[in-house]
């Protein structure tokens, strides 16, 4: 019978392995470390060959874009965006420039800052040497710019209003009595036009005068809730308004803004149509 210890598949599994398999994988190992080496060493392909100088809107995407500090660019994007909001006039990159830092070049933030209200319904625009925001000229059609001039109101038509405030209702006759001069009809027609007093109705007396009264724009104007709110005599006083001189017995009328009272008659659907025309 053969040797059972030369039987072939009787060794040990030590035995079947090749000895030359590890220095293999060794060698490829050591080869792919120094490749990866070299490559670190060496200057890759966009170091080795630098694109060209951008300048313009190119320039300044890429230079925000490749900041190291995206945190500061955006907020540098911010200022700009608030600075022009809250300008009343174009403003130069110049002018903006102080408020970003040292040495930094507002003109590419601002390119920046175009492109990216380009598809709002405001844009930046350029207005020769500087910038400012603008409603999108597709959108300018629903806009409608209203512009008031404010005048200052004359003394008579201050102290008109003044004593309708205080004596309503009351009649330009009744005005002429506590200013003691004659007071025109177009210091009324000025304060109806402004919104400030109304045409209540007409006093039953020979004649029938019309009487006047404040509206609610009077109250919205000079910040006051109801006429109880009006200044009483001692804050006239303390105001300067009027003289420390009064008369003892002297008081601040109550002006009354309520439907019409016994002596007064509503208007005349004449006087209603010239109030509306002149609304």
């Amino acid at each position: 019978m053969p040797d059972e210890t030369n039987i072939p598949g009787s060794d040990t599994p030590e035995a079947e392995t090749p000895a030359p398999e590890t220095p293999e994988v060794d060698a490829i190992a050591a080869e792919a470390a120094e490749t990866e080496q070299q490559a670190a060493s060496e200057p890759g392909e966009d170091e080795a060959n630098p694109p060209e100088e951008l300048t313009g809107a190119d320039a300044g995407e890429v230079e925000i874009s490749a900041s190291e500090h995206p945190e500061l660019a955006n907020r540098q994007l911010r200022i700009l965006e608030a600075l022009l909001f809250a300008s009343a006039e174009p403003l130069g990159a110049a002018e903006l420039a102080p408020h970003l830092g040292e040495a930094i070049d507002a003109e590419p933030l601002l390119l920046e800052l175009q492109r990216q209200y380009a598809p709002r319904g405001i844009h930046l625009v350029r207005r020769a040497d500087k910038w400012a925001f603008r409603t999108a000229v597709d959108l300018n059609f629903l806009l409608v710019r209203e512009q008031t001039d404010n005048k200052p109101l004359s003394r008579a038509a201050l102290e008109t209003l003044a004593i309708i405030a205080y004596h309503q209702p009351a009649t330009r006759a009744e005005v002429e009595e506590v200013r003691g001069v004659a007071t025109g009809k177009g210091t009324l027609d000025l304060l109806m036009e402004a919104g400030w007093i109304r045409m209540r109705g007409r006093r039953r007396t020979p004649g029938r005068p019309v009487t006047y009264g404040t509206t609610e724009a009077f109250l919205d104007h000079f910040g006051l809730e109801s006429l109880a709110d009006l200044p009483g005599l001692e804050e006239l006083k303390g105001a300067g308004l009027l003289s420390n001189r009064l008369p003892p017995n002297m008081q601040i009328p109550l002006p009354f803004d309520g439907p019409l009272r016994e002596d007064e008659d509503p208007l005349d659907p004449d006087d209603i149509e010239g109030q509306d025309e002149e609304q």
